[in-house]
């Protein structure tokens, strides 16, 4: 499934995102989604969530 979307992903679900410090070096951190933070339906680089460890970021990966 695309981390692009906004349907595609809900609270709850087990994601890798890319942190704004990492986007250059492409690191992945994986984690709970605990909110979506994109109003918009889609978004070219990824959904911005918050995980449930605090950490903020946009969807690469839906595992």
């Amino acid at each position: 499934m695309s981390g692009n979307l906004r349907k595609n992903i809900k609270p709850g679900l087990s994601v890798s995102i890319v942190e704004k410090q990492n986007q250059r070096n492409g690191q992945l951190t994986t984690g709970v989604v605990k909110d979506i933070l994109t109003n918009s339906p889609q978004h070219p680089h990824g959904i911005k969530v918050r995980l449930t460890s605090g950490k903020i970021g946009r969807v690469k990966e839906i595992k």
